[in-house]
């Protein structure tokens, strides 16, 4: 059984959960200081995004081993993020329950959701 390339799916109006890599190091002031691996995520994002796609990325930053880290939040990648591709990015508060649930159906396809486990750290 072969998986079908991304860009051979109807994305139009669909959810999409996306899995990416975006566990980048951090410097003191909660900057990400590589961005490699979300910079190679960005075609895949953008065609996603572009062909209209609900997009909901998933991620993590760090082992925090079940325990809510606040050091490991993932507000500085949605922010790099959300720099590299020139739109919104909304960051969920966590990866599950009812907020998320309504956040996801809330979903335009013109922002992408960054549903995570950790609460918002750095400051913006």
């Amino acid at each position: 059984m072969s998986i079908p390339s991304i860009d051979r799916l109807d994305l139009a109006h669909r959810r999409v959960l996306m899995r990416v890599d975006f566990n980048v190091p951090l410097g003191p002031e909660c900057e990400v200081t590589d961005a490699t691996r979300i910079r190679a995520a960005l075609p895949t994002v953008r065609h996603a995004v572009e062909h209209g796609a609900r997009l909901i990325l998933a991620s993590h930053l760090g082992r925090p081993k079940g325990v809510v880290e606040p050091a490991l939040s993932l507000e500085p990648a949605a922010r790099t993020l959300q720099s590299l591709l020139g739109r919104p990015v909304a960051l969920a508060e966590g990866c599950v329950g009812p907020a998320v649930r309504q956040q996801v159906a809330a979903l335009s396809g013109s922002t992408s959701d960054f549903p995570i486990p950790t609460p918002r750290a750095c400051s913006s």
